[in-house]
């Protein structure tokens, strides 16, 4: 836009909303980027579509995941998974009460304004292309590659009537706003109006010859029919002369992607392959330098005949993507476009401000390598503000899980230590044992201290060259052999000293008999002998119960459990965690980073006046 047609920045008090100027879609034009967002986890951004109210933005992903983004900071919300494959295509009922969409596996899905998914239907065997709700709510049409369309009764979702025709995929269908009529666009080059009450094609237009990319009826007035494809070219067709009456220049790739703007009804954005942004203004030709003007039909004397007129970009935002640009959509208030794109990137572009010349500048108009060499981009500092979006963006998404009750991402530490500290045996190793004391988990046992210099380390019991270990005292060794061999004691077992055990998978040994020398009466067959001095508990079997029932505990002895000490309220962190980053916010709050409050229009307005430019609205 020339620097005549942008006015200082006084003028701030005299901008207004698209509604309150209408016939001035100049104005409108969003030629500057206020902002990017993108998820945690990328991917290509298939659908935006703003919410009725305006207040967020919904994107949808080759993932199948539904994304929400604020539509005043553009910062995230929310992410669900919404479906099992990527999704296609969105539209809200003209009440605001619901939500459709379709996915590549040719699923429907009803969903409320709440998100809550009520209802899901099987509605094509293929991906569905386009979505499109009657302007009475009752029925919607979808199309698909599998060459059809169908018209569904909404409130039942059963199908009503399937219109055949086209000879290749389907790409795009539209409702027209407020007339019982139907178009799609297909690969077979092939633009096709339909009655919805009779599934009968009233007509073909053939201004195209390669595959169509979108076709929308224009929403305010409904007379304009606006088609894409990709033969590089944009085509306006009047309905009531049902011929194409402007051909949109400008792209240098196939256009992908269409939006009207919803209060303007000469204005149209488009979308290219190449990440080009192109907005038309469709009663102005716009031509560039050494290409001679073009009489409009309207003002041809044979009107029915004459050739369609050529319309250029009023402006051009030649690297708005890097990518494919797949979808765009306005603001219902008509000031801000949402685009998505092939980058993974969801793009929010407005009208620059008065007094705003620098944006002509910007990466998105010449290039990464021709704003850096301006001055206008810098590589670090962009990567750094990216990097600082992105953790805050996944920041939000962590705290949109915890909302949604999700299961925490690191449930195996212990519930009342802060991130990063571990105790031995309760938390995981880093190799995957348990713990780290020996004996415990994976811990190995320390290796026992060597000897003093100079002093001989004896032998360990059962090596070569060990001792035999002394009887004790009082016990005859022939006694004993004595004893073993006329059956009064039972044999020793036999040691195992690393050889394979004995009796490995039999029965243990058994105890001995009821009445064994030596071995106390009234004991039950197969129990083993209690110690001596040690009295039976009571109520064993064998013996009688002690006079007054069971004993009380000894003087002294606690009667119950006393209470377990209280845990720790604050753990005594390491040095390096206790230290604050320099610069940081001081109190509870230091490691959570605030996003910085927007600018309101009052602390603009006062800066305005402090500087001396205001000037009361005319």
């Amino acid at each position: 836009m020339p620097e005549m047609e942008r006015p200082s920045a006084s003028y701030i008090v005299d901008m207004q909303p698209p509604a309150a100027r209408v016939a001035s879609a100049a104005e409108s034009i969003p030629a500057k980027a206020v902002h990017s967002s993108l998820n945690k986890v990328k991917h290509p951004i298939n659908v935006v579509k703003w919410t009725p109210e305006g207040r967020r933005l919904l994107t949808g992903s080759t993932s199948g995941e539904f994304t929400l983004w604020n539509g005043m900071g553009f910062n995230f919300e929310t992410i669900m998974q919404a479906h099992e494959a990527a999704i296609r295509a969105v539209e809200y009922t003209s009440t605001d009460d619901w939500l459709l969409s379709a996915d590549q596996t040719g699923v429907v899905k009803y969903w409320q304004t709440n998100f809550n998914n009520v209802k899901e239907i099987q509605a094509h065997t293929e991906a569905v292309r386009g979505l499109s709700i009657a302007p009475t709510d009752t029925k919607f049409v979808t199309c698909a590659d599998d060459t059809t369309l169908k018209i569904w009764d909404f409130a039942s979702s059963t199908e009503e009537l399937t219109l055949t025709g086209h000879g290749w995929e389907v790409k795009s269908v539209d409702w027209h706003p407020h007339k019982g009529l139907l178009v799609s666009g297909s690969k077979d080059h092939q633009v096709k109006f339909w009655d919805p009450r009779t599934g009968r094609c009233l007509t073909t237009l053939h201004g195209h010859k390669n595959p169509i990319s979108k076709t929308m009826f224009e929403p305010v007035q409904g007379n304009m029919l606006a088609t894409c494809a990709r033969d590089h070219t944009a085509r306006i067709f009047d309905l009531r002369m049902m011929r194409d009456v402007l051909l949109l220049k400008g792209h240098e790739k196939d256009i992908i992607t269409m939006a009207w703007h919803p209060m303007h009804k000469n204005l149209l954005s488009t979308g290219g392959v190449d990440g080009s942004i192109h907005h038309y203004l469709l009663d102005e030709q716009n031509p560039p330098a050494g290409v001679a003007p073009s009489i409009s039909p309207y003002d041809a004397a044979d009107s029915q005949n004459a050739p369609s007129q050529t319309i250029y970009p009023a402006h051009s935002l030649q690297y708005a993507h890097d990518f494919t640009v797949w979808t765009m959509d306005w603001h219902p208030l008509g000031h801000i476009l949402a685009s998505g794109s092939n980058d993974r990137v969801t793009r929010f572009w407005t009208r620059p401000r008065p007094g705003d010349t620098n944006y002509v500048n910007d990466r998105y108009h010449i290039g990464q390598a021709a704003a850096e060499a301006q001055g206008t981009f810098d590589r670090g500092q962009g990567r750094r503000q990216k990097m600082e979006e992105e953790e805050q963006e996944a920041e939000d998404e962590a705290e949109g899980l915890v909302d949604q009750k999700m299961p925490s991402r690191n449930p195996g530490g212990a519930p009342f230590l802060p991130p990063g500290l571990s105790l031995p045996g309760l938390s995981a190793a880093p190799d995957g044992t348990s713990s780290s004391l020996p004996g415990i988990g994976g811990g190995g046992h320390p290796p026992i201290p060597p000897p003093p210099a100079g002093m001989p380390f004896p032998p360990q019991p059962g090596q070569p060259g060990a001792p035999m270990p002394p009887f004790p005292g009082g016990m005859d060794p022939s006694r004993l052999h004595q004893l073993i061999a006329s059956g009064t004691l039972p044999p020793p077992p036999i040691p195992h000293h690393g050889g394979p055990q004995q009796n490995q998978n039999g029965p243990p040994p058994p105890f001995p008999p009821a009445n064994f020398p030596g071995f106390p009466q009234g004991m039950p067959p197969g129990m083993p002998p209690l110690p001596p001095g040690m009295p039976p508990p009571p109520g064993f079997p064998g013996f009688p119960l002690p006079p007054g029932g069971m004993a009380a505990p000894p003087p002294g002895w606690p009667v119950s459990q006393p209470p377990l000490p209280p845990p720790p309220q604050q753990l005594q962190l390491p040095q390096q965690q206790q230290q604050q980053p320099q610069g940081g916010p001081v109190g509870g709050d230091a490691s959570v980073r605030k996003r910085a409050p927007l600018p309101d229009q009052h602390d603009a307005l006062k800066m305005e006046m402090s500087q001396g430019r205001y000037r009361k609205a005319r």
